[in-house]
């Protein structure tokens, strides 16, 4: 995501120098578009609104809930991997790791941001009862 906003920064800074005006403005006298000289400039503003909304507030809104949830683990709780593995918490240690029961007396350590947000909320998603 840095390097999204850091080539984002770097398009805007060089792209600034075409859409300034002409230091003496244009020939005619008269506004070169219906925005006036720095209509262009508007034009790029926009654009990086658009960015924003679209790529940069989604994903950090998406990182946000992710810390949440992996802050929120407890002893006990059913979770899926990255990798795909499926477990149960078993202990949540203070060093970022946690101990993953995969079988009943199988534990393996792993790292608090290799759980999957996504897959574990299906896995802990109640199933419809048929009739």
């Amino acid at each position: 995501m840095i390097n999204r906003i850091l080539s984002l920064s770097a398009l805007i800074v060089l792209s600034l120098s075409s859409c300034m005006p002409p230091p003496g403005g244009n020939a005619s006298g008269k506004p070169s578009s219906p925005l006036g000289d720095y209509g262009s400039l508007v034009f790029m503003g926009m654009i990086i609104l658009v960015f924003w909304l679209f790529f940069i507030r989604p994903q950090a809104k998406k990182q946000k809930e992710q810390k949440k949830f992996i802050e929120d683990m407890g002893k006990g709780d059913k979770i899926v991997t990255i990798a795909g593995i499926h477990g149960t918490i078993n202990k949540v240690n203070e060093d970022g790791t946690i101990q993953l029961e995969v079988n009943p007396g199988s534990y393996l350590k792993i790292e608090r941001s290799a759980i999957s947000m996504d897959w574990t909320a299906a896995l802990n998603k109640p199933t419809p009862e048929k009739k």
